[in-house]
């Protein structure tokens, strides 16, 4: 599957993390992105920032860990109660999901999986805006999420800290595209 980057230019982490088996990334001296910054903080939420792209370049290549903090820094400073808070909510807990399926824990990744497929079903996506940006309406992504917790990916063995993307699917908008503003979501 051919997975495509928002952001080329940018190069990813050193290794995708798993808690325990890594530095922790930031906290740790010897962690990938330890006193630095690899993306300036989010001033605003938007699906057109390179802050968003960034965490769909780390979630299609298997940086799960990566991609959840991320999106993080854009849930934080979504307006609370908004749609695109929602949105940001639930791809920061597919991206827990995708980390969970790494460390083998069924259970945990079958419940960040369920959460987060409940909160893009309720979303409205009457303006088709988080479908041009996800590359997918939300029902499907919603209906992939679950699936992919419910039957995990037979993941090969690889070598400590390489991405391992455990998702069939792949997230982004479609070729030529970008996402649009994102200002009327908020």
């Amino acid at each position: 599957m051919l997975r495509r980057r928002g952001l080329p230019e940018k190069s990813f982490p050193s290794y995708a993390y798993l808690p325990g088996r890594q530095p922790h990334p930031v906290r740790d001296p010897a962690g990938h992105s330890y006193n630095s910054e690899a993306m300036p903080l989010a001033a605003g939420a938007s699906l057109d920032s390179d802050i968003f792209l960034w965490g769909l370049d780390l979630f299609n290549h298997g940086y799960y860990w990566e991609a959840h903090e991320a999106w993080e820094g854009l849930w934080q400073v979504a307006d609370r109660g908004a749609p695109l808070r929602t949105l940001f909510k639930g791809l920061i807990l597919l991206s827990a999901a995708g980390v969970k399926i790494r460390e083998g824990k069924q259970a945990a990744a079958m419940r960040h999986a369920g959460r987060a497929a409940t909160l893009l079903r309720r979303l409205n996506t009457a303006d088709h805006t988080f479908e041009r940006a996800l590359g997918m309406s939300l029902p499907v992504l919603a209906e992939h999420a679950e699936a992919a917790a419910r039957l995990p990916a037979a993941l090969q063995a690889t070598a400590l800290g390489q991405p391992q993307p455990v998702f069939d699917f792949i997230l982004g908008p479609r070729r030529g595209e970008r996402p649009i503003s994102s200002q009327q979501n908020r």
